[in-house]
């Protein structure tokens, strides 16, 4: 592989959206996605790889969330786009947890690595400027299901930053895994291909995808995969990546095949419990 972002030993688990966590009763808290508390819990469990989704705020601050609006993980309402960070700041994951900036995220966890899902246009430009100002290049891989945007992303940060195939790179690589003669229809200078086993009942990864993607220099990462059996065929399949919910299954997975490497040393710079929030200030990101 040609990026430092996947310089370590494959097969890689990621954290999507920081995974399931259990709480101090033993509960499994699925609704508290993309949060502090969540990143936290896997970064315990050993996961140096965390997958998460960015929107920016109407003022440019750089948010991990998956939709565009609070409604459905928080207990406000509204466009993330069409709010401040004053307003967003506010909203409540599950009812406890705040929406996280990413430029803390990334300053909480110097050694973690992050897969980060590009989720709107207004993101593009906030999160160069938060690479430029963390320095996070080897740390990131960028993606997003819109290609337009995707290409952006890759003119603005150049080839330093790792990225995935958009929908349009699948498609090329699928065909090019069909025979060797379409190969060159495959993009070049992609790091990884993150894909589902299947899309909208199209069968999309198969053991020639699998070799063709690693011919070319690319890892597989297929998500998002709950169930540990399914994950043990994925592997003996030889894909590089799981994305997964079910952390603690997928670490349990990995450690049965003695792929599972124990938590690297200083990840405790993080917050100093689960359920501590990056965000402190509701008025804005904290100044660094």
């Amino acid at each position: 592989m040609n990026h430092r972002y996947l310089d370590l030993p494959a097969p890689i688990g990621l954290a999507h959206r920081g995974g399931w966590l259990r709480d101090a009763s033993g509960n499994v808290r699925t609704e508290l996605e993309n949060t502090a508390a969540a990143f936290q819990h896997a970064v315990d469990l050993g996961y140096r790889y965390l997958e998460t989704d960015v929107h920016a705020t109407r003022d440019g601050v750089l948010v991990a969330f998956h939709d565009d609006t609070l409604d459905r993980a928080t207990d406000r309402e509204g466009a993330i786009a069409d709010l401040p960070y004053a307003e967003v700041g506010r909203a409540r994951v599950g009812g406890s947890e705040p929406v996280p900036v990413m430029e803390e995220l990334l300053d909480a966890w110097p050694r973690a690595r992050f897969n980060i899902d590009v989720k709107s246009d207004a993101a593009v430009e906030p999160l160069a400027d938060v690479l430029r100002r963390t320095g996070a290049w080897d740390r990131v891989c960028l993606g997003s299901f819109d290609q337009r945007r995707l290409d952006r992303v890759r003119r603005l940060v150049g080839p330093r930053v790792a990225t995935s195939c958009g929908p349009v790179d699948v498609a090329r690589l699928r065909v090019a895994s069909l025979q060797a003669v379409l190969r060159p229809l495959a993009r070049r200078g992609v790091q990884a291909v993150q894909i589902p086993t299947r899309m909208h009942g199209f069968p999309v990864l198969s053991r020639d995808l699998i070799a063709t993607a690693h011919r070319l220099g690319m890892q597989v990462h297929v998500w998002t995969v709950n169930d540990t059996g399914v994950m043990e065929r994925l592997l003996d399949a030889g894909v590089d990546g799981i994305v997964t919910d079910n952390t603690t299954g997928l670490r349990d997975v990995l450690a049965a095949r003695g792929a599972w490497p124990p938590p690297p040393g200083g990840d405790a710079t993080g917050p100093t419990s689960p359920t501590a929030p990056v965000a402190a200030d509701q008025d804005g990101p904290r100044t660094r």
